[in-house]
């Protein structure tokens, strides 16, 4: 029996030749032979050319040595001006000493104030009548005078106090002020003498004692005013001689005797 010896296929080619239509016939052209040491060349230049193409991922950039040493001053410079405006704007809470001294100087605010308000609002006819010059002695130490009749009981003469008060203050070292309450039966001559219908009634003397006018009721504080800087200069009459404002009768009086004769009351 004959033996058949085995073919062997490794050196046949892996694919058929193509054939392509030439001008003379059909042409054979030559296969490409890819090897695998050539595939894998052909991968690394693809992945390269892949790399070279993708865009690179930013990365944040890193601080440079400048910006470093530029924090630790930025940083200072911070607290310096924090505690700038700690020492500005900022007071320290007070102590106790300093508590006191607080106290004690708004006390004495407080007793000031108080004070003051009871010498400008607080004027009653009463402090005027204490404070007045005695009739009899106004008549006697050659000063000009100014005359008052009056009575607690009327509502203009205790609205007036304050303003004759503030006149007072300012003249009664070169003026006389008296006060003569018409409710006191011993100044009958004088309410005859002077005209007194209606309170308050103001009657205004020279040095020798003759009146130079006279005005009753309310009046503005300027009048009052411009009649006893009249008085005190010595001028030969007054602005304000003859005026008459709102007023109390006088024959409303409430009459009473007093022990001493001559007293305000």
């Amino acid at each position: 029996m004959a033996h058949i010896a085995p073919t062997n296929f490794s050196n046949l080619p892996t694919t058929l030749p193509e054939l392509r239509p030439g001008r003379l016939g059909l042409a054979r052209v030559k296969p490409a032979r890819f090897g695998l040491a050539h595939l894998q060349q052909r991968r690394l230049q693809a992945s390269h050319l892949r790399a070279t193409t993708e865009p690179l991922e930013s990365q944040p950039a890193s601080p440079t040595t400048d910006e470093q040493s530029a924090k630790p001053d930025l940083v200072e410079d911070k607290k310096e001006e924090s505690s700038a405006n700690q020492e500005a704007g900022f007071v320290e809470f007070p102590n106790k000493d300093m508590n006191r001294r607080i106290a004690l100087a708004s006390s004495f605010g407080a007793v000031g104030l108080f004070f003051s308000s009871r010498l400008d609002f607080g004027v009653s006819l009463k402090d005027l009548a204490a404070n007045a010059v005695p009739y009899e002695e106004a008549l006697k130490n050659g000063k000009p005078t100014v005359v008052e009749f009056y009575a607690d009981w009327c509502e203009v003469c205790r609205e007036l106090a304050r303003d004759v008060y503030k006149v007072e203050q300012q003249y009664k070292d070169r003026v006389n002020f008296v006060m003569l309450n018409v409710d006191n039966t011993n100044w009958e001559q004088e309410l005859d003498e002077f005209g007194v219908e209606g309170i308050p009634h103001f009657a205004f003397l020279d040095r020798e004692g003759n009146e130079e006018g006279n005005v009753v009721g309310r009046l503005p504080k300027q009048y009052l005013l411009e009649n006893v800087v009249a008085l005190a200069n010595g001028e030969s009459a007054i602005p304000h001689a003859r005026v008459v404002g709102q007023f109390s009768k006088a024959e409303d009086r409430k009459v009473h005797q007093v022990t001493d004769p001559r007293s305000h009351g």
